[in-house]
């Protein structure tokens, strides 16, 4: 999972990436609003933590923005404004939750996997497609309750493919996400880590298939 933080305090900063880091996810540090705007619309991402007193702009304007331009990502405000009203704007415009400051390092985890779970899982603890589940508390990928050995890219794609588990991912959407795990991309990447993923499911009943000019979708192989 993918959480962008946008925080300017830069104590707070390091010691959230840390943290999260070390829970498994993948976190990407900004301190600036545009830059953060730049970001969302050059890489993918499924979480947003959102701080409010940024140096260039009112975390609440960047909120506003992204709903209006429909960025579906969950939004997470972490801020030092703790007034009944500014929850209560933070909500209206958008945040799918709000904590204050001073907070509690797990209850900010708890939240992150709760919102986590809601937006991409429904009320379960995994999403689970035929024998393959994410879980998303641990970030893992298993197949039959067992964890399985994926590459780092690998790994971004198949949680990617899980996480739209029905729909269509597109190709710029996976190249977002493989660029976000590093080295630069190889014309023909997508293709080398969905061949790798596809080959890796099959023999478990699952199937990815090519929509040509869409996309790619995870899907459960008729029998």
């Amino acid at each position: 999972m993918n959480i962008l933080l946008v925080e300017d305090d830069a104590v707070l900063a390091d010691g959230l990436f840390h943290t999260l880091s070390n829970s498994g996810y993948t976190v990407t540090s900004v301190t600036t609003g545009a830059y953060a705007e730049h970001l969302l619309l050059a890489q993918d991402f499924d979480l947003i933590v959102l701080d409010l007193g940024l140096p260039d702009m009112d975390g609440l304007d960047l909120l506003r923005k992204l709903r209006l331009r429909k960025v579906p990502k969950p939004i997470l405000i972490l801020t030092a404004r703790d007034g009944i009203n500014d929850r209560i704007k933070g909500i209206e415009q958008g945040a799918d939750d709000y904590m204050t400051k001073p907070f509690e390092l797990k209850e900010l985890e708890a939240r992150i996997h709760a919102l986590i779970r809601r937006c991409y899982g429904g009320f379960q603890n995994d999403i689970v497609i035929g024998r393959l589940s994410l879980n998303t508390r641990d970030n893992q990928i298993l197949i039959d309750g067992e964890p399985m050995q994926l590459s780092p890219r690998e790994y971004a794609v198949l949680e990617l493919l899980l996480i739209q588990a029905g729909k269509v991912v597109c190709k710029d959407r996976l190249a977002q996400r493989l660029s976000s795990e590093g080295d630069s991309l190889a014309d023909n990447a997508i293709e080398v880590y969905i061949h790798r993923v596809r080959k890796r499911i099959e023999p478990y009943g699952m199937v990815i298939r090519t929509l040509r000019g869409l996309g790619y979708m995870l899907e459960v192989a008729h029998a």
